[in-house]
């Protein structure tokens, strides 16, 4: 019994067992009873499904903690707050108390988990932050509610807030097992089996919420784990200190620190739902409900090998890699931001009532600034970059030194040249080959700026040029990827799609056709789907362009009009001739598709 329950992946496989168990029963007795939601103007579901799931979350974990999980102080105190934090979610979930309420409750949760160790003595749970002890309780505090709301407001599509959990506490666990705390790895190994089990009904189509019971609990049991970890409080590092316990739960964070910024921007409660999480902007982008949760998956698991790195590495070094996170992060949420989710009367609303909003809107015209200050964090971790992967140990080396003394000089030589060439005038989302050209100008002009002004003040004594050459290929890469980045993220994520979108094939599979597909991908309302280009050049067959075949125009149109469903068929040329024309007319009456022409005219503007 005792190798047993000393097995992670045991107990794991226990839990997962119980909790699929117990989410069957809880998920049966709810619809039994009539426990569920039903669909709302505000909410993602569709159809009334079961609530009360977070009743099996919290049974596994509680009961496979007491029979099979040895016990220490610390991870008693952690359940009994994270069990009254359950009651309180589910009286909500029954009663539907008020926000006040719950917050009260979260407070009474937040005086178990930092009151009782020092009534009986124990090691604190305090996330040791600061040297201020007053300070470090007021943070911890805020850390607790802070991370039990945005599990709670994380839980607005299928398994989203399940599925970061438990990737966030699988990477706890690691942190754990790493650090030979194998008691508190055992807990959360029951933690995550209690989450994976619900999953099974709870992932996309879901057949049972977790209601507020579950996502109180799931929330105040993770921010109350992460202190049980070394890295969370006890590490060497300040970086990590900070850092780690943030970017373990790096999803629920950024999704309720970016709903929160922009429903004040549009004059709208922080506390009210609305399909304007994270989630639901990636699904308006076109994504399906279940890719925009993998997609989040994905950066929770991105953030969770981040906060591991974070905590092996040299100071610097973490700061680097964290700042390479950061304006990852930032291209991302300026571009969800963009994405429509209110109403249009909601913009006069947020003009004539919020101040704020007016000043934002017009600071979101002064855009210069903003590329200005990424460009000189580009600046500098592309120069930190080069001289870490030529130099061994940098920051214990001469090199530091040269690093720190130089790097003004660099910033300033390279926006000055940015500024001279032009980096400044473009618009991101129609970045092309001559801005590319004209970022090698820039990035070349500020090397050689900088190299001089090295020369000048230092006689480029104890400089490479290797150096140099690296990190003006290291510079115009980000440069050039950041100002991409819009229209990687517009390919990566497909168009909006609804169900009268016609499929359509491009006749003509050249600079016309290829305009033609552009102007449709930019402009949604006119409701067309290109599946593939149609030419009649037997050199250009089954070749791609902007990821859509090219078919041969020649004797198969009818089959492949029948296989891809296609309705229209746009011509894309003016030079046709009327024989080809009339063929071609004859074959779309064949194969039941209509034949339209697609054109762009300039015409004079007559004023009466």
């Amino acid at each position: 019994m005792k190798e047993m329950i000393s097995n992670p992946f045991i107990i794991t496989a226990i839990s997962i067992a119980l909790s699929v168990m117990l989410t069957f029963i809880v998920r049966k007795y709810a619809r039994k009873y009539d426990f569920v939601a039903k669909p709302k103007t505000d909410r993602w579901h569709k159809k009334p499904t079961a609530l009360l799931g977070g009743i099996s979350i919290f049974l596994t974990t509680v009961l496979v903690y007491v029979l099979f999980v040895p016990k220490t102080p610390q991870t008693w105190i952690i359940l009994a707050g994270s069990t009254f934090l359950f009651l309180v979610g589910l009286v909500d979930d029954i009663l539907l108390i008020k926000p006040y309420q719950k917050l009260i409750g979260q407070f009474i949760g937040v005086g178990i988990i930092l009151g009782v160790p020092s009534v009986f003595d124990y090691s604190p749970l305090v996330l040791s932050w600061t040297s201020w002890d007053f300070v470090n309780v007021c943070l911890t505090a805020f850390w607790l509610i802070g991370i039990t709301n945005a599990i709670n407001l994380l839980d607005n599509m299928d398994g989203l807030a399940a599925g970061i959990s438990a990737i966030a506490a699988f990477t706890l666990a690691i942190g754990f097992g790493a650090n030979g705390q194998s008691f508190e790895l055992l807990l959360i190994c029951t933690f995550i089996g209690a989450l994976v089990g619900f999953l099974v009904f709870n992932f996309n189509p879901a057949s049972i919420f977790m209601g507020d019971a579950g996502s109180m609990f799931v929330g105040f049991f993770l921010a109350s784990s992460v202190m049980l970890s070394e890295t969370g409080g006890r590490s060497r590092s300040i970086v990590s200190v900070l850092a780690v316990p943030a970017l373990i739960l790096f999803v629920p964070i950024f999704d309720t620190t970016f709903v929160t910024i922009l429903r004040k921007i549009w004059g709208r409660k922080a506390s009210q739902g609305g399909r304007d999480h994270t989630s639901h902007r990636l699904v308006a982008l076109g994504l399906s409900e279940r890719s925009a949760v993998l997609m989040l998956y994905g950066f929770a698991i991105l953030a969770g090998v981040i906060s591991l790195l974070v905590s092996q590495l040299l100071l610097t070094q973490s700061l680097a890699l964290i700042a390479v996170f950061i304006v990852i992060l930032t291209l991302i949420g300026v571009y969800l931001a963009k994405v429509k989710v209110y109403e249009e009367q909601d913009l006069d609303v947020a003009i004539e009532n919020n101040a704020m909003y007016g000043f934002l809107l017009n600071l979101s015209h002064k855009r210069r600034v903003f590329e200005v200050i990424l460009d000189a964090f580009l600046i500098t971790l592309t120069y930190y970059f080069s001289y870490m992967l030529l130099s061994d140990n940098f920051e214990n080396s001469p090199n530091w030194e040269l690093f720190l003394k130089t790097l003004p000089i660099l910033i300033v030589a390279n926006l000055g040249a940015f500024l001279v060439v032009g980096v400044y005038r473009g618009i991101w989302r129609y970045t092309g080959i001559q801005d590319l050209v004209t970022f090698t100008k820039g990035v070349i002009l500020g090397l050689a700026l900088s190299v001089l002004a090295i020369l000048l003040f230092y006689r480029f004594q104890g400089f490479s040029r290797a150096l140099f050459v690296l990190d003006g290929v290291l510079l115009l890469a980000a440069l050039a990827g950041s100002r991409m980045a819009f229209r990687l993220l517009r390919q990566l994520l497909p168009n909006p799609t609804n169900g009268n979108k016609r499929n359509i094939l491009i006749y003509g599979a050249g600079d016309g056709g290829e305009m033609i597909l552009r102007e449709l991908e930019n402009n949604p309302d006119w409701e067309y789907k290109a599946i593939g280009f149609l030419d009649d050049d037997p050199l250009k067959k089954d070749k791609v362009i902007h990821g859509l075949r090219v078919y041969g125009g020649n004797g198969s149109l009818p089959a492949i009009c029948q296989e891809n469903d296609v309705q229209e068929i746009l011509l894309s040329f003016r030079s046709i001739s009327t024989e080809r024309l009339k063929e071609v007319r004859v074959i779309c009456q064949d194969a039941n598709v209509s034949l339209k022409r697609a054109l762009i005219k300039i015409e004079p503007i007559d004023i009466e």
